[in-house]
């Protein structure tokens, strides 16, 4: 079985930077999980000298709802990863899909993976930590705090509670409670590395204002904090949720 066809990927409402782009093109808005894959991308620049375009689009006005979108993620959701060095042209959606295709295809050195099976495995272990335990709940605080029409008490406390115990996990892992060593990053033996999973969980946490906790609640998670400070100095970070990104 082939795979369907760029006449299939593209019709004519697709927006031309879309349909006429070269290469790895990125479909975003600067949210949390846009903002995953844009720092990714920017760090391969700095390592690889990696390049692709952007189309960024305002997920309000329900764009991402269209059918042109539907076609390359039926799900509906920024980013979507088009890679059109493939033929026909490729689509991955689901960020953290996207950023183990960049991982495999972009980052021949694995500078932001490991070449160490088990180190490997323990990226794959936080990055699905945050997409499945993280993300969900503090994006259902910010729903029901920020966008629900009705301000539900019991959805927002629950949400903010499940946030809260998951920071508690990723201090204890970066505290070296058990484990005896503090850690500066997310993954890899001893202090860990800089990597995938730390890309993923950071746009989330980091933040964690916005979202609505208080720095009294924060002052439970001190490794947690100075980790968000160490990821802020980098700058394909400052970058990657940055200007351009931002729509005008």
């Amino acid at each position: 079985m082939s795979r369907p066809g760029k006449d299939k990927l593209y019709i004519s409402e697709t927006p031309d930077e879309v349909k006429n782009a070269k290469g790895l093109h990125l479909i975003t808005m600067s949210t949390p999980n846009g903002q995953a894959v844009q720092i990714m991308l920017e760090e391969l620049a700095d390592a690889y000298g990696t390049q692709w375009t952007t189309t960024l689009i305002n997920i309000m006005t329900n764009e991402q709802k269209k059918e042109w979108f539907l076609r390359l993620d039926p799900n509906g959701r920024i980013p979507v990863l088009i890679d059109n060095s493939q033929d026909p042209p490729f689509p991955v959606h689901e960020t953290s899909a996207e950023m183990f295709y960049l991982l495999k295809y972009a980052d021949k050195e694995d500078k932001f993976g490991f070449k160490d099976e088990l180190e490997r495995n323990e990226a794959i272990q936080w990055t699905f930590f945050w997409h499945g335990s993280g993300a969900p709940y503090q994006g259902q605080v910010n729903h029901f705090s920020r966008a629900a029409p009705e301000k539900i008490e019991y959805a927002i406390n629950r949400f903010k509670k499940e946030t809260l115990r998951v920071y508690g996990v990723l201090e204890i892992h970066l505290s070296g409670k058990y484990s005896g060593e503090p850690r500066e990053y997310l993954a890899g033996f001893g202090k860990g590395k800089y990597s995938i999973a730390d890309m993923k969980t950071w746009p989330w946490v980091k933040g964690w204002e916005r979202t609505g906790f208080t720095q009294e609640e924060m002052n439970d998670f001190p490794h947690l904090l100075k980790w968000i400070d160490r990821i802020a100095q980098r700058p394909a970070v400052q970058r990657g949720i940055g200007e351009k990104y931002n729509q005008s």
